[in-house]
């Protein structure tokens, strides 16, 4: 299992890379300034998909990372 330190950093990894320093600093930053409800997001984040379709997803992609 992945612990809280290793997401964190591959989270800071991951922002830094698809945004820079300057933007990954600005989203983290916009974040917490504002309240945030993890099931809504999830919720929007895939509107077409069920919850069945992202977990094949997410299998497959674990699969591929094994």
């Amino acid at each position: 299992m992945t612990t809280d330190t290793e997401i964190r950093s591959a989270g800071f990894r991951a922002l830094i890379e698809a945004l820079g320093e300057i933007q990954a600093e600005k989203f983290i930053a916009l974040i917490q300034r504002q309240p945030f409800d993890y099931t809504e997001w999830q919720h929007a984040l895939w509107p077409d998909k069920s919850v069945r379709e992202i977990s094949t997803a997410a299998t497959k992609t674990r699969e591929a990372k094994s």
